[in-house]
């Protein structure tokens, strides 16, 4: 039988983390690394795996954890999840019959958004929110970058040429983005000023006129490339924060010292 294993990626989470964990037994192992957690997420994780699966450390970028999460897990099949994100029975189920017979190296998971208890299906993208995720792969086949927010990904084929994607998966993750519009708010906020540093270190923060452009490009690509005019003003507010990402990211990085 195909082997899998379930990581999971934490800061400080004992708020939600039981909930995200107990939905993870349909794999054989599961992995959960610690990131500078103070609080009672080590002793909930604990609940649900062993010493032997605990990772932890401090990290001060996104994608070294997650490479550090995913060198920990040894099935030949990987599926990351976050604290903040549930695996329903018919996805589980999906998930360990893809594996059995998928030829690819990675597949989308797709997601179900939820800002406190209102679903928002449309209107994701844009670098604030996806309505799919590459979170399933083989062992060895995923790279995350180094940037702060967002990290890019590197593949590898099983022959070492070019990664194969297969095809996205039909069952859902049920994600619980954020708690309220407040809450969405305050993540623009902490979005913004990760991406200011990572701009700021690259020394090619861009131009305001760059990034006033890509307002409008990116509030049109959430409201109407991606049918956010179907969530109503849920779908208005998402394209809004879309836009105003790279363009606070920039004023950040320029007008602040970090």
């Amino acid at each position: 039988m195909t082997t899998l294993s379930a990581l999971v990626v934490v800061h400080n989470e004992e708020a939600i983390l039981a909930a995200c964990l107990e939905k993870l037994s349909f794999a054989d192992e599961l992995v959960v690394v610690l990131d500078k957690c103070t609080d009672g997420s080590r002793g909930i994780a604990l609940r649900f795996t062993d010493e032997a699966h605990l990772v932890e450390g401090s990290w001060e970028v996104e994608g070294p954890r997650r490479n550090a999460g995913l060198a920990a897990c040894a099935g030949d099949w990987v599926v990351e999840v976050d604290a903040d994100e549930h695996i329903p029975p018919a996805l589980a189920a999906e998930i360990r019959a893809v594996i059995e017979t998928s030829d690819a190296d990675y597949h989308d998971l797709p997601l179900d958004n939820y800002v406190g208890g209102h679903r928002v299906r449309y209107g994701w993208g844009a670098s604030f929110g996806t309505s799919a995720v590459p979170r399933l792969s083989r062992k060895g086949a995923k790279v995350w970058g180094e940037q702060r927010v967002h990290p890019a990904l590197s593949w590898r084929g099983r022959d070492g040429g070019k990664a194969v994607k297969g095809p996205t998966l039909a069952n859902r993750i049920d994600h619980y983005v954020d708690a309220s519009i407040s809450d969405m708010l305050r993540r623009l906020d902490r979005y913004s000023t990760s991406r200011a540093r990572d701009l700021r270190e690259s020394g090619n923060p861009g131009s305001l006129a760059n990034n006033v452009r890509r307002f409008f490009s990116r509030f049109y690509k959430c409201y109407v490339g991606r049918k956010g005019y179907r969530e109503g003003k849920w779908g208005f507010l998402i394209a809004l924060c879309a836009g105003l990402y790279p363009l606070l990211s920039y004023l950040k990085a320029t007008l602040e010292d970090e």
